[in-house]
């Protein structure tokens, strides 16, 4: 080809568009739709994960991070901390705040900071000071600690056995993120402060954190190496500035593969519309390409010409969803910044615009080439006498320039950065669906055709529709089966998300939580109980927390990765001891001990985490508490039912391998609601270090947190959904000239518009219900991989409310499909068969 012929072949195509792009609508929408999506998301990952890098130091609050459970820092371990580098110290633990006359009280984070603190960033108020940590007998608290307890500045409140005076509303605490989920509002005090409380006491549940500013030299990474293995039984969780808060990146890239999904599919989806637009808008230039033949275009002219015509097109809709792409991430910001994990800057990111756009354009070559090959092979006669069957040729080159952009699209996933095998295994999913869906289609056209005639007339047009010359039914399938499977996945991943929300809190859920109790004190703590609320419910079990150093003789630090599914190993859990088997417990393997077991240190562990470390009865696994490492076997594993908010554990030990041990107990507590005030107000006086949390205020949290997810998954979710709808639009016009063709012939026979239609509803609605079931399939199975492999939630859906949406969404692809049919019963006879 040379450069006048194509030259020539793009003044030819640009003359014909001349600014209209009718019948190229379709290609537009489609193709800005999921390149908009897929840009739009590789946008806002894009400006969260570089937020989260470019202030790590400020999210974690230093270099390095040392946290450690239940204890604070020996002096040999300090000296290590300060001779590293500049130290920060901080104490953190739930802590009830009383009013002075013991009027209201509120479960509240309480966090006790040195004067070096913060290491990076800023503390402020919300008049905009920049302050340290505040003096010995004064706090900072939160605006809702402010609300809930009807604050003002200079008013006290208590804490244990100290009071303070608030001088100050937190404005910014730079390392919120890093902290976590946070069971009430946060109070701020010193160091000193939080001693003088006098809540820090031998099996108190508190986390110590030293916090390190390296000098610049410094590798955060070898000097936490060299710390641990100075302490090697110190128990620590380190972290370092580049993973500062790994439970946000943990959501962060469970989001960013859902929504990679989203992006993808909606590009897949797109494709399709691509094809459909490109063959309805080159069947509306049968015209114009017999034309150009009998002038002298010769095939290869006629495929440049509109080639040409399709590639700027498609470039234009890139080009314009890669701008609504690129500008997303800033309205998003803007409208639900308080919902995201970190509120990013918005800037703009030219690799995932730079993808975003490959993969457009790979997707509508793929799907425009088929139908541009068969335009360019029928003979300018064919075109004329209106023969359709030459249009299913596609040539050798054609099928040649798909399959190297399929491989390019492939290559395009396994080197793209973020997240390639999911992109890589999605693609090929989304393949083999397509195929399943096109062989589907190739089936019903077959058993329609050897399928015993129907007396009934307009049931008998309706099967022949199926498997007639030129019938579009392989097109429509797809189209259908998409939109259809797009309905029920929808409705499986909103009702499993729906049903989380739900059993958060189960019937018998207790009311409290009741941290810190003295062991000397339980039994007096039970006794007031019952002597404020005669009908409570009352269970108390011993609490700690420890480390898990070794099991089934390996050396935690010495994994490069931990295990799969194994995320007791991320940092300190909950230990407990106990003669019998606790409650919401039941023993599937192994045997528990008996009551009065004095033997070896025994252990039972939960039966799932327990498969995902690898354990065997008679393994070992050892567990660092206060400094001092536990060696046990693997005695039983257990079921634990993890959804009755009762206290469960993953660990549970015998009485006498723990009971020594400097600890607290905890108790749940169920009663009546209307007395829950009753015993919030008097219980934290009687007991100044126990910390009491309200069922209900997590669940709300927890219940929260997923409505938020939902309502991101279903607006996400919409924009395939949108796609879905195009395509099936784009099928119905590109069998408009022979479903106009077959309405005029039917018109000149006596048949009336009623009955019309009525062929044409037969019709879709035999491929709806024959698609219904291959929909429900692939809907329940992406539904499920997104519940249960991407959000690690349980399978919950409701059945019938997939069923219902499934139902719908058939309805509403038979009324597109009638809608669609209008202009072909508007057509005239005489103007038709002129045209045809």
């Amino acid at each position: 080809m040379t450069r006048t012929e194509l030259g020539k072949a793009w003044t030819i195509a640009r003359r014909d568009l001349r600014g209209r792009f009718v019948g190229l609508r379709l290609l537009i929408v489609c193709l800005l739709l999921g390149v908009a999506t897929l840009a739009a998301i590789g946008s806002l990952t894009n400006a969260i994960t570089e937020e989260l890098a470019n202030r790590g130091q400020t999210i974690l609050g230093g270099d390095l991070e040392i946290a450690v459970a239940q204890r604070e820092a020996t002096r040999p371990e300090l000296a290590a901390l300060r001779n590293a580098g500049t130290l920060s110290e901080t104490l953190r633990m739930q802590a009830m705040a009383r009013l002075p006359d013991g009027s209201d009280t509120q479960l509240v984070e309480l966090k006790g900071v040195d004067d070096a603190y913060p290491l990076y960033g800023t503390f402020t108020l919300e008049n905009g000071d920049i302050v340290s940590a505040p003096n010995t007998d004064e706090i900072y608290v939160t605006p809702a600690l402010m609300q809930r307890l009807s604050l003002a500045i200079g008013d006290k409140v208590s804490f244990g056995e100290a009071s303070f005076a608030v001088s100050g509303i937190i404005g910014e605490e730079p390392d919120r993120l890093s902290e976590g989920l946070s069971l009430g509002p946060v109070a701020i005090v010193s160091l000193e402060g939080l001693r003088a409380t006098q809540l820090i006491q031998p099996g108190s549940l508190f986390e110590s954190k030293y916090r390190l500013k390296l000098p610049p030299i410094s590798e955060p990474g070898e000097i936490a190496d060299q710390l641990t293995e100075k302490f090697p039984n110190a128990s620590w969780e380190v972290k370092t500035r580049d993973d500062g808060a790994p439970s946000t990146r943990r959501f962060i890239e469970r989001m960013g593969q859902f929504l990679t999904l989203v992006g993808l599919a909606s590009l897949v989806i797109a494709g399709i519309g691509v094809g459909n637009g490109v063959a309805s808008y080159l069947r509306g230039k049968q015209g114009a390409i017999a034309t150009l033949k009998i002038l002298g275009a010769d095939s290869a002219m006629i495929f440049r010409i509109y080639l040409l015509q399709i590639l700027a097109v498609a470039l234009g809709a890139i080009i314009v969803g890669l701008v609504i792409g690129a500008l997303a991430p800033l309205a998003i910001i803007q409208i639900a910044g308080d919902v995201l994990p970190i509120k990013p800057e918005f800037a703009i990111y030219p690799l995932p615009l730079l993808v975003s756009a490959l993969y457009g354009l790979l997707i509508a070559v793929i799907f425009a080439l088929p139908p541009l090959s068969r335009a360019k092979t029928i003979p300018a006669a064919g075109i004329f006498r209106g023969e359709g069957r030459s249009w299913r040729k596609i040539d050798r080159q054609s099928l040649i320039g798909v399959g190297l952009s399929i491989a390019a699209i492939i290559a395009l996933a396994l080197v793209t950065p973020r997240e390639p095998l999911f992109s890589a295994s999605f693609i090929g999913a989304a393949t083999a669906i397509l195929l399943l869906l096109t062989a589907l289609g190739a089936l019903i056209r077959w058993l329609a055709s050897k399928a015993p005639r129907p007396k009934q007339p307009l049931l008998r047009l309706a099967l022949t529709s199926l498997h007639r010359p030129g019938a579009q039914t392989g097109q429509l399938v797809v189209a259908l089966g998409l939109g259809l499977t797009l309905f029920a996945t929808l409705a499986a991943i909103q009702t499993s998300l729906t049903n989380e929300i739900r059993s958060t809190v189960p019937r018998d859920a207790p009311s409290f939580f009741v941290l810190d109790i003295p062991v000397e004190r339980a039994a007096d703590f039970r006794a007031k109980v019952a002597e404020t609320a005669s009908d409570a419910e009352i269970n108390i079990v011993p609490t700690l927390r420890g480390t898990i150093t070794e099991f089934g003789g390996q050396r935690v630090a010495d994994l490069e990765t931990l295990p799969e599914g194994a995320w007791v190993l991320r940092g300190d859990r909950g230990l407990t001891y106990s003669a019998t088997i606790p409650e919401g417990s039941e023993v599937v393997a192994g045997e528990w001990w008996d009551p009065d077991y004095d033997g070896p240190p025994l252990v039972s562990v939960d039966e799932e985490q327990g498969a995902a470390l690898g354990l065997q009865i008679g393994d070992s696994l050892t567990v660092s508490l206060l400094g001092v490492e536990i060696p046990a076997k693997v005695a039983s594993f257990r079921k634990v039912n993890w959804r009755n908010f009762g206290f469960n554990y993953v660990l549970v030990f015998p009485p006498s391998v723990l009971a020594n041990v400097p600890h607290n107990v905890a108790a749940t507590i169920q009663l009546d609601p209307a007395k829950e005030d009753r015993l919030l107000s008097i219980l934290p006086g009687e007991f100044p270090s126990i910390s009491m949390v309200k069922v209900k205020e997590i669940a709300a949290q927890i219940g929260d947190i997923l409505d938020q997810m939902a309502t991101a998954i279903a607006a996400a979710a919409s924009i395939a959904i949108l796609s879905g709808i195009a395509v099936l639009i784009g099928a119905i016009a590109a069998s408009r000239q022979a479903r106009v063709y077959d309405s005029v012939i039917l018109k000149l026979l006596g048949a009336t518009r009623s009955q019309i239609l009525s062929v044409q509803a037969i019709e879709y609605a035999l491929l709806a219900f024959l698609l219904s079931a291959v929909a429900l399939g692939l809907g329940l199975l992406g539904g499920w991989f997104v519940i249960t492999q991407i959000f690690e939630f349980t399978w919950q859906p409701d059945w019938a409310v997939v069923f219902l949406t499934l139902g719908v969404g058939a309805i509403v692809t038979l009324s597109i499909g009638l809608l669609g049919s209008i202009p072909v019963l508007s057509a005239k006879p005489a103007r038709a068969l002129r045209e045809l």
